[in-house]
Protein backbone atom coordinates (compact mmCIF):
# COMPACT_ATOMS: atom_id res chain seq x y z
CA UNK A 1 0.00 0.00 0.00
CA UNK A 2 2.77 2.58 0.35
CA UNK A 3 4.53 1.34 -2.39
CA UNK A 4 1.37 2.67 -4.67
CA UNK A 5 1.21 6.10 -2.44
CA UNK A 6 4.90 6.82 -2.61
CA UNK A 7 4.19 6.12 -6.90
CA UNK A 8 1.52 8.70 -6.53
CA UNK A 9 3.46 11.28 -5.00
CA UNK A 10 5.82 10.69 -7.30
CA UNK A 11 4.37 11.09 -10.19
CA UNK A 12 2.30 14.25 -9.51
CA UNK A 13 5.78 15.42 -8.05
CA UNK A 14 7.02 14.92 -11.72
CA UNK A 15 3.86 16.26 -12.95
CA UNK A 16 4.18 19.57 -10.99
CA UNK A 17 7.92 19.88 -12.35
CA UNK A 18 6.39 19.45 -15.36
CA UNK A 19 3.77 21.85 -15.40
CA UNK A 20 6.03 25.02 -13.67
CA UNK A 21 8.70 23.87 -16.53
CA UNK A 22 6.50 24.56 -18.92
CA UNK A 23 5.11 27.97 -17.29
CA UNK A 24 8.99 29.62 -17.37
CA UNK A 25 9.63 28.54 -20.96
CA UNK A 26 6.24 30.40 -21.69
CA UNK A 27 7.01 33.46 -19.56
CA UNK A 28 10.45 33.64 -20.85
CA UNK A 29 9.42 33.34 -24.55
CA UNK A 30 6.68 36.02 -24.02
CA UNK A 31 9.44 38.68 -22.58
CA UNK A 32 12.05 37.79 -25.97
CA UNK A 33 9.31 38.83 -27.83
CA UNK A 34 8.37 42.01 -26.59
CA UNK A 35 12.22 43.34 -26.36
CA UNK A 36 12.12 42.09 -29.70
CA UNK A 37 9.36 43.86 -31.11
CA UNK A 38 10.98 47.01 -29.67
CA UNK A 39 13.89 47.51 -32.37
CA UNK A 40 11.39 46.31 -35.26
CA UNK A 41 9.04 49.28 -34.63
CA UNK A 42 11.70 52.08 -34.76
CA UNK A 43 12.40 50.40 -37.47
CA UNK A 44 9.24 51.00 -38.66
CA UNK A 45 8.36 53.84 -37.81
CA UNK A 46 12.18 55.47 -39.23
CA UNK A 47 10.91 53.38 -42.75
CA UNK A 48 7.40 55.31 -42.54
CA UNK A 49 9.16 58.65 -42.42
CA UNK A 50 11.59 57.68 -45.02
CA UNK A 51 8.44 57.26 -47.46
CA UNK A 52 6.45 60.11 -46.64
CA UNK A 53 9.76 62.23 -47.15
CA UNK A 54 9.94 61.09 -50.46
CA UNK A 55 6.18 61.33 -50.75
CA UNK A 56 6.79 64.82 -50.43
CA UNK A 57 10.04 65.46 -51.97
CA UNK A 58 8.09 64.12 -54.93
CA UNK A 59 4.88 66.17 -54.39
CA UNK A 60 7.25 69.10 -54.45
CA UNK A 61 9.26 68.03 -57.61
CA UNK A 62 6.00 68.12 -59.61
CA UNK A 63 4.46 71.40 -58.22
CA UNK A 64 4.65 73.94 -61.41
CA UNK A 65 6.45 77.12 -60.61
CA UNK A 66 8.64 75.49 -57.59
CA UNK A 67 12.24 74.75 -58.25
CA UNK A 68 13.05 72.13 -55.10
CA UNK A 69 16.66 72.05 -55.79
CA UNK A 70 17.73 73.40 -52.51
CA UNK A 71 14.48 72.39 -50.12
CA UNK A 72 15.35 69.89 -47.60
CA UNK A 73 12.38 67.24 -45.97
CA UNK A 74 12.75 65.88 -43.05
CA UNK A 75 9.74 64.27 -41.39
CA UNK A 76 9.26 62.89 -38.07
CA UNK A 77 6.38 61.08 -36.96
CA UNK A 78 4.26 63.04 -39.68
CA UNK A 79 5.50 66.40 -38.86
CA UNK A 80 7.49 67.98 -42.44
CA UNK A 81 9.87 69.96 -41.68
CA UNK A 82 11.24 71.98 -44.68
CA UNK A 83 15.01 73.50 -44.80
CA UNK A 84 16.80 75.20 -47.56
CA UNK A 85 16.10 78.28 -50.01
CA UNK A 86 13.65 79.43 -52.65
CA UNK A 87 13.97 82.37 -54.94
CA UNK A 88 11.10 84.14 -53.77
CA UNK A 89 8.20 84.12 -51.06
CA UNK A 90 5.56 82.80 -53.64
CA UNK A 91 8.03 79.20 -54.27
CA UNK A 92 7.94 79.45 -50.45
CA UNK A 93 4.54 79.62 -49.83
CA UNK A 94 3.99 77.19 -52.67
CA UNK A 95 6.60 74.85 -50.92
CA UNK A 96 4.55 74.88 -47.51
CA UNK A 97 0.81 74.07 -49.56
CA UNK A 98 2.20 71.60 -51.96
CA UNK A 99 3.56 69.77 -48.82
CA UNK A 100 0.34 70.25 -46.92
CA UNK A 101 -1.21 68.45 -49.11
CA UNK A 102 0.86 64.99 -48.91
CA UNK A 103 -1.42 62.00 -47.75
CA UNK A 104 0.02 61.28 -43.76
CA UNK A 105 1.57 64.91 -43.17
CA UNK A 106 0.30 65.97 -39.97
CA UNK A 107 1.79 69.73 -39.69
CA UNK A 108 4.91 71.38 -41.88
CA UNK A 109 7.26 73.57 -40.25
CA UNK A 110 8.46 75.98 -43.35
CA UNK A 111 12.15 77.46 -42.17
CA UNK A 112 12.61 78.15 -45.77
CA UNK A 113 14.35 81.65 -46.78
CA UNK A 114 14.80 83.29 -49.70
CA UNK A 115 17.74 82.93 -51.97
CA UNK A 116 20.47 86.26 -51.58
CA UNK A 117 21.81 87.15 -54.59
CA UNK A 118 25.89 86.85 -55.03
Amino acid sequence: MKLIQVARAATAAFALALAVGAHAQASDTSADNTTAAAPTSAKATKAANRALAKKVHRALAHTKGLDPTHIYVKVVSGVVTLTGSCDSQQQIDLAASAAQGVDGVTSVNNKLSIKTPQ
